[in-house]
């Protein structure tokens, strides 16, 4: 009888035990089913800021899209004769909902120059701004004279910048000399736009006329209506050297004589 009494204790306290563990196995599956939950939770707000930020960028990005810089047009011309022209330049695009500032790369050959102190009255007088990437000697000849950069800030969709053409090396075989001036590069950038699409050419280059800190640019490629402009200038007939130093040697000669005459006629010595 103790021995029954005894297994019977026995197999109830096991029993017991396994709804014990039972339970307790319950409980433990409802924590993981809770901190899965809590997980997948995190995991979609996660999925959602990056959605967002994802979505942030792209607008940046869209700040140029490839299918609005199908519609940049360029043109340039030159305008007047003689030694002193103007360059004339006009870009247009489709309308957008920021600001664009544009920024023209003009390099000049050395057979031209741009004056920086008419630049200078033109800036105050016409907002003109025109930043220039080297002193422009402007009494040098063309054979003596290098090339340089200029860059020109566009204010709105057009802008008209005077050049002026140097004295070339005289010549027997020509009567007139071409100078060919490059199609400018066209820089675009917009305060709205923290970085410029990647997928274009971006460069760096000044903010503005001032030259006091440089930002990054998008540089437009193959640009519609971006051609390059001449223009003629007269030069020297070197065959003709000889007569014209007799003439002003001779000429000089006899001015000299005559003052010397009238001085000694009519002077008080």
């Amino acid at each position: 009888m103790g021995t029954q009494r005894e297994f019977s204790a026995t197999l109830i306290g096991a029993l017991h035990q396994k709804d014990v563990i039972g339970h307790g196995s319950k409980h433990l599956e409802l924590g993981l089913e809770h901190e899965r939950g809590s997980m997948m939770v995190y995991l979609y707000l996660l999925a959602t800021v990056l959605c967002f930020i994802h979505h942030g960028n792209a607008q940046e990005d869209d700040c140029f899209p490839t299918e609005w810089l199908k519609s940049l047009v360029i043109s340039v011309n030159i305008s007047k004769a003689g030694f002193h022209r103007d360059l004339e330049y006009s870009v247009y695009w489709s309308e957008t909902d920021h600001d664009v500032k544009a920024l023209l790369v003009q390099k000049m050959p050395s057979g031209v120059y741009m004056d920086e102190y008419q630049l200078e009255t033109l800036r105050h007088d016409t907002g003109l701004e025109v930043l220039l990437d080297s002193k422009v000697d402007l009494e040098a000849p063309e054979y003596l004279s290098s090339g340089f950069t200029a860059l020109v800030f566009l204010s709105g969709n057009a802008v008209t910048v005077p050049v002026h053409g140097r004295y070339h090396r005289p010549s027997d075989t020509h009567s007139h000399v071409t100078v060919d001036i490059q199609p400018p590069r066209l820089l675009l950038r917009s305060d709205q736009c923290e970085t410029p699409n990647a997928q274009h050419t971006v460069v760096e280059a000044p903010c503005t006329f001032r030259n006091e800190s440089f930002c990054l640019w998008l540089e437009i490629q193959d640009l519609k209506g971006s051609a390059g402009v001449s223009l003629e200038l007269p030069v020297g007939d070197s065959s003709k050297t000889t007569c014209v130093c007799v003439v002003t040697l001779l000429t000089t000669t006899l001015c000299c004589v005559y003052l010397l005459i009238v001085i000694w006629r009519h002077g008080t010595f």
